[in-house]
């Protein structure tokens, strides 16, 4: 049964690129610009490209925090991908403190200049740190294409699904039941990203993760 997938739009990332790779993947995707125009979903995608601060600000702006939290809790699939992702988290570091949406353990903080070159971008490898079913069916070398200057820091070891080593190894993949967020873009990642989101779009209400 092909699910029915809204990619939220809220004013911030390439929304379109996630929105065909999302079809290529086989999902039925739409823009959601509403909490009403997404909870007809099976599945969300919350893409995202910017600072963490605007893109909370954003998301209360059009009444989308309290709609995810509760989609959360209520273990219906929801993937976060790059700024997505971090947002999921409880605090950002991006100009200023930014408290985010809570939904995952952990803080999003800088890379350092004084390390290496900021932002990390290009391809770079994944190594699993658990199954889950974001993984099913891919080989055990993943390599993926990575935008970004944060990273999330302090997450807890269960809630670690992938890592990938820049400056520091960070959480390149995280989540907690049905919630799950990738830090690089599998919208750029060629076919193991269309993968990623296949498999995303495989999972159910009911299924049970292994995570």
């Amino acid at each position: 049964m092909t699910c029915r997938t809204a990619v939220i739009d809220y004013g911030m990332g390439n929304l379109f690129s996630v929105l065909k790779a999302l079809e290529v993947a086989g999902h039925d995707a739409f823009l959601a610009e509403s909490p009403e125009k997404a909870g007809s979903a099976s599945h969300l995608v919350l893409p995202g490209v910017g600072a963490f601060g605007e893109g909370i600000a954003h998301l209360e702006e059009r009444g989308f925090v309290p709609f995810l939290r509760e989609w959360s809790l209520s273990e219906r699939p929801l993937l976060g991908i790059c700024l997505g992702l971090q947002l999921l988290f409880e605090t950002g570091e991006e100009f200023g403190a930014h408290r985010g949406l809570s939904l995952l353990q952990g803080q999003v903080v800088p890379f350092s200049p004084d390390l290496g070159k900021v932002p990390h971008v290009g391809w770079n490898q994944v190594t699993r740190s658990r199954e889950h079913f974001l993984w099913d069916n891919l080989p055990e070398t993943l390599e993926f294409y990575f935008v970004h200057s944060f990273y999330a820091s302090g997450v807890p070891e269960e809630s670690v699904l992938g890592r990938t080593e820049y400056q520091v190894p960070f959480p390149s993949v995280a989540g907690r039941g049905m919630t799950v967020g990738v830090q690089f873009h599998p919208e750029k990642s060629q076919d193991l990203g269309i993968a990623i989101l296949r498999n995303f779009g495989k999972v159910r209400n009911a299924a049970v993760s292994r995570d």
